[in-house]
């Protein structure tokens, strides 16, 4: 089991180069693996995505039967739930990798070293997802596979499942507090609420008011603070945090 921060991004090039000679060219198209310069657009959005559900994926390889669980994950404690709630202990191996940003781990749950849990850490690379968990078991079938074939088998059965999930987009935000008045707070909440991508927090109530916590994009914050300031002429106002 390993874990590195990737200081160049999570797409950076030497994460490629060690599946270009290994696994089949389908599995990554042509300039998949933009420079970790490149890896938000100009407006705020980023390139990576993440499940929308769990998914799963199996295949038998010189009888050999793989099955694969991913699923979208927010923390490294969410990850290691994932991968113990689908770990079957009638499987000889139960290989997995995550990645939340440019923090991953992977282990080969006792397969040769590199010939698992890495295979499944670049299927979810090369499919440009983040916040995610793979799981791969396998069950003996009596034919060994090689180092080759063991990578080959991993990492193409992470990519089956992975390549035909519905993906959510991945939307860079910022925290902020929102300062009103009592009879501002339902105008506000219901104009803010409308916005995609806005979360709300439960409202604080004080002697001067109501604080309310709120995430958004980031590529709206600034217009969401003018409308703050023009609905209420002023008296409430949208207050960032300091990143």
């Amino acid at each position: 089991m390993r874990q590195r921060a990737c200081p160049f991004g999570p797409l950076a090039c030497n994460r490629v180069a060690f599946l270009s000679d290994q696994l089949p060219a389908w599995l990554f198209p042509k300039n998949r693996f933009p420079l970790a310069a490149d890896m938000l657009y100009g407006d705020g959005m980023s390139r990576f995505s993440t499940l929308r559900a769990p998914v799963e994926a199996r295949q038998e390889i010189k009888k050999s039967r793989f099955l694969a669980h991913a699923g979208p994950v927010g923390s490294e404690a969410e990850a290691k739930a994932f991968i113990a709630s689908h770990a079957d202990a009638t499987a000889g191996h139960n290989c997995w990798a995550w990645r939340i940003g440019q923090n991953y781990r992977f282990s080969d749950d006792g397969e040769p070293g590199g010939t698992a849990g890495k295979p499944i850490l670049q299927a979810i690379d090369g499919q440009a997802l983040d916040r995610v968990a793979v799981l791969v078991s396998r069950w003996f079938g009596g034919t060994l596979l090689g180092s080759g074939g063991l990578i080959r088998a991993y990492g193409g059965t992470a990519a089956l499942g992975l390549r035909g999930a519905e993906t959510l987009p991945l939307i860079e935000t910022v925290a902020a507090r929102l300062e009103c008045g009592f009879g501002e707070l339902t105008l506000l909440q219901s104009r803010l609420g409308a916005v995609a991508g806005v979360e709300l927090a439960a409202p604080l109530f004080h002697a001067q008011g109501v604080t309310l916590a709120i995430t958004l994009p980031k590529t709206t914050a600034d217009t969401l603070a003018r409308m703050v300031t023009d609905l209420t002429s002023g008296r409430s106002t949208l207050k960032f945090d300091e990143p």
